[in-house]
């Protein structure tokens, strides 16, 4: 079990009534455990907590008058993923796949894996099926995309970057997703914390099911799995976006970070040795 800190500053200029939907909080599963948690706004405002779809995303949600909004959340947790070998976890058959997660082979807003159908099976289906699969995918994207900030925006999708070959977190998961989509292998976005991320930030990656449980995947390779915090899981970005904003607010600061309490816990290794699953 690891012990990490984890936590955000937020700061928008909010210029008419605008109604906010944040999802910042760490999710509570069992491989997750909760230790100390607080929220706080300045201004001082009333929010309502609650839970969001068949995930149960952790969400706050609030309206305000014009201001400028701070957020600042902060939480302990105690982590405690699961780890295995990766050399006999196999792929799962379509007639086999528990119903839960068929869902996540149908395309998505941001990853059209019927329109990749035929370039995945080009480069990848005589690729030894299972994790190996899944990790040469991440394997082709680490080495032929380019890591930039600020390359792509909102409406990117998988099909946008693989033409592109330029993206950040979320446009390296969601092109993974879509391959293994077209792969018949059930993936989905996660939005989570990592530990040792540079420059730290929220941050995308991803789970492929493989064998009867889910596995995390990050294809940009910049932290280690096993120091990742989960907080929001679906088809992809569009479900776990951190802020939904109805109205006129403009981000003007932002910092989060998730530290180990023992920094000897969790390596710095960012190309995965073990397959780590911290959801069933």
């Amino acid at each position: 079990m690891t012990t990490i800190q984890v936590g955000c500053d937020l700061t928008y200029s909010v210029t008419s009534s605008t109604s906010f939907m944040f999802n910042v909080a760490a999710a509570r599963t069992a491989h997750q455990n909760i230790i100390e948690e607080t929220l706080q706004l300045t201004p001082t405002v009333q929010y309502e907590a609650g839970s969001l779809g068949s995930e149960a995303i952790q969400v706050y949600r609030l309206t305000v008058e014009p201001c400028d909004l701070q957020l600042q959340y902060r939480a302990i947790v105690d982590l405690s993923p699961e780890m295995y070998d990766t050399s006999g976890i196999i792929e799962t058959g379509y007639s086999q796949l528990p119903n839960e997660v068929l869902l996540y082979l149908n395309p998505s807003r941001y990853c059209e894996s019927d329109r990749l159908a035929h370039f995945a099976l080009q480069t990848f289906g005589n690729v030894q099926p299972g994790f190996s699969r899944v990790t040469a995918i991440c394997d082709w994207i680490n080495a032929n995309l380019d890591y930039q900030a600020g390359s792509t925006g909102e409406s990117t999708s998988a099909c946008d970057v693989l033409i592109q070959r330029v993206g950040v977190c979320r446009d390296y998961a969601h092109l993974a997703i879509a391959l293994c989509r077209a792969l018949c292998i059930p993936a989905r976005y996660v939005s989570g914390y990592a530990v040792a991320l540079q420059p730290p930030d929220f941050h995308g990656f991803f789970e492929a099911y493989l064998g009867s449980r889910w596995y995390l995947f990050d294809a940009t390779r910049m932290a280690p799995v096993e120091g990742f915090v989960r907080i929001g899981t679906g088809r992809d970005a569009a479900d776990a976006s951190f802020a939904t904003i109805i109205g006129a607010a403009t981000l003007t600061t932002m910092a989060v970070w998730a530290e180990q309490t023992r920094p000897d816990q969790i390596t710095t290794q960012m190309v995965q040795q073990s397959a780590v699953s911290t959801t069933n």
